[in-house]
Parts: C-alpha cells; sequence; structure tokens
C-alpha cells in the first residue's frame, strides 16, 4: 500500500509540474503575437478615430504587429462597445471609448453588457475640455453676460449638442443648473450639423470640443467665451475659465480611454498601458495633440478604474436631477 501512494504522489506532483510548466510558458509568450484590433464605436473622422489611429501607427511600430482601428459606430458607442465583450481576453482586441462609456451605463437601464464589470479598464489616453461658444452675433462676451442675457430671455436662448446624453449636452445640464437659468436645448445627431447651425445662427451657444471650434474661432466665426477644464487652454490662452468666471467647482470634459474585455491578464493590461504612456510621450505625438488642444493622460489601470467609479456617480446625479432620458 505504502508503495501505491508513494507512485501516486508522484504521478500527481508530475501532472502539476506539468501544468504549472504550461502556466508559466503561457505567460511567457510575447504579447502581441497576431494583429491587434482596437474598436472604435464611433465613425471614422471624429476625435476618437483620430486618435486610435494615432496610438495605433505608434504601437504597430514598437510592437512589430500590425495594430488595425475598426470602427463599429452606432446606438451612442454601444454596439462597437459590445462587440467588444464578445471578444477573447487576451489583449489582441481592445475598445477606444469616450467618456460617454459611463454615460451610457446611467442613460441605457437595458444595455446587453454592464460598461463596469464586462471591461477591463486599461489607461486612459487622453481628455479635452469643452468650449463654451455662442454666435458673433450675441450680445455677451463673458460668462456673467450670458447668464444675464439668459436671464432677461427666460426659454428663448438655444443651446446644440451632438446629442442627447453626450458629454456636451451633460455639460450644458451641469451649466444651467449651476448658473440658475433656463435654455432651450437642441439635441443633434452629431456635432458636425450642430456646429452648422451654430455658425448660421440657428443656434445661440454650444458646448463644443476643441478639435472642431478653434478654426472658427480664430476666423472671428464664433466667439469663445469659457473654457471648462480646471485651467485655460494653452493654445488659447486668452480664453478665461468658467470656474474663474465665478463659479469656482465647475468642471467638464471628455475623456478616451482604452478598454478590453474583461479579465484580460494584468501582465498584458500593464505591457499595453506602458507602451501607449511611451507611445503619448513621443515629442510628435505631444506636438500634434497640444496642438489640438488635446491633454494627455496615460494613468494607471487602478487610477482610470477609480476615474470611471467617480463618474459614474457624478453624472447619475446630473442626469437624474435634469431629467435626461434616451427615447
Amino acid at each position: 500500500m505504502g508503495t501505491l501512494l508513494k507512485s501516486a504522489s508522484v504521478a500527481i506532483a508530475t501532472v502539476i509540474g506539468i501544468a504549472c510548466v504550461a502556466a508559466t510558458s503561457a505567460l511567457a509568450q510575447p504579447y502581441p503575437v497576431r494583429t491587434v484590433r482596437v474598436i472604435v464605436p464611433f465613425p471614422a473622422g471624429g476625435p476618437a478615430d483620430m486618435l486610435a489611429r494615432l496610438l495605433s501607427e505608434k504601437l504597430t511600430e514598437r510592437w512589430g504587429q500590425s495594430v488595425v482601428v475598426e470602427n463599429i459606430g452606432g446606438a451612442a458607442g454601444n454596439i462597437g462597445a459590445e462587440a467588444t465583450t464578445r471578444a477573447a481576453a487576451d489583449g489582441h482586441t481592445l475598445l477606444l471609448n469616450a467618456s460617454s462609456h459611463v454615460i451610457n451605463g446611467i442613460l441605457y437601464p437595458k444595455l446587453p453588457y454592464d460598461p463596469i464589470k464586462d471591461f477591463t479598464p486599461i489607461t486612459q489616453v487622453a481628455s479635452y475640455q469643452h468650449m463654451f461658444v455662442v454666435h458673433p452675433a450675441v450680445a455677451a462676451k463673458t460668462v456673467r453676460e450670458f447668464i444675464a442675457l439668459a436671464k432677461s430671455k427666460p426659454g428663448q436662448l438655444t443651446i446644440g449638442n451632438s446629442g442627447i446624453g453626450t458629454p456636451g449636452h451633460l455639460a450644458a445640464e451641469l451649466f444651467k443648473t449651476t448658473a440658475g437659468i433656463e435654455i432651450i436645448h437642441v439635441p443633434y445627431k452629431g456635432s458636425a450639423p450642430a456646429t452648422t447651425d451654430l455658425l448660421g445662427g440657428q443656434l445661440t451657444a454650444m458646448f463644443n470640443n476643441p478639435v472642431n471650434t478653434l478654426p472658427y474661432t480664430a476666423a472671428g466665426k464664433m466667439r469663445a467665451i469659457a473654457v471648462t477644464g480646471k485651467q485655460r487652454l494653452t493654445v488659447a490662452p486668452e480664453i478665461p475659465t468658467v470656474a474663474e468666471s465665478g463659479f469656482p467647482n465647475f468642471e467638464a470634459g471628455t475623456w478616451f480611454g482604452l478598454f478590453g474585455p474583461a479579465h484580460v491578464p494584468a501582465a498584458v493590461v500593464t505591457k499595453i498601458r506602458d507602451d501607449v504612456v511611451r507611445a503619448l510621450r513621443l515629442a510628435d505625438v505631444q506636438q500634434k495633440l497640444g496642438a489640438q488642444a488635446w491633454d494627455t493622460i496615460g494613468n494607471t489601470p487602478a487610477e482610470f478604474a477609480a476615474v470611471i467609479r467617480t463618474e459614474h456617480e457624478s453624472w447619475s446625479k446630473v442626469i437624474k436631477s435634469a431629467g435626461i432620458r434616451v427615447e
């Protein structure tokens, strides 16, 4: 009997040893081993697409494997996000999504996925402030003057955005609540048609991204009266922040972050995040993003997860207070 037990113990130890070697070998596999797909849940040509393509170029050079961008737009980013959850959790399918990823989890109660539990946060890549702009004919050159104008014409001024529940929409709702004014909300299907109507004078104001806005403000076709970050834009330091205009706690913007499906191995997550940070530090990347008023971030997965939790709580309050619903 003792001999049998000894033989069984040796066999078990051998099996365990083989399993450990196999696990170690798997962990030692280089990443990536094939093409990496970066899903952008918005149409080509927008800020998320531009950022993803810039990163994919640098990561392709670093990894020696193709990093390709796949635009899967629709349903405010939900279709592309859902596609990510169905991919293998090995780091070869990534999602570059906007802060609407968090907002959608609040607005859409019947999503086929959980925006927090079904994803692995890797890093916030970059962000931009919104620019609070008005048509040049509007008789307001400062935040205070705009508020006074809105209070003198309650319910008559209009403010547009790229869609219900978008960061620009929520920035406007936060501003309305903070300033105690009533403005008519006009949602569009994208920032381009909203921008067109603002240029044509059909809209009074808009919270828009700097990439789309700076050329028009420089040409005098729009007037920027404030930006929504903690600090002024480096590329337009003459524009004050909403915070320094009398509302010190006001801050809003849009960030873009990199996710994987749930349960991507920690070692893979660390490599992706570290190499994204290296790409963001390159001089040409810094120059290109800085010229368009982007702020690079590159935080850790834990820090990114904390941002998601905090924003879920804060935007939930704004959405509930404003009674925002999607049809």
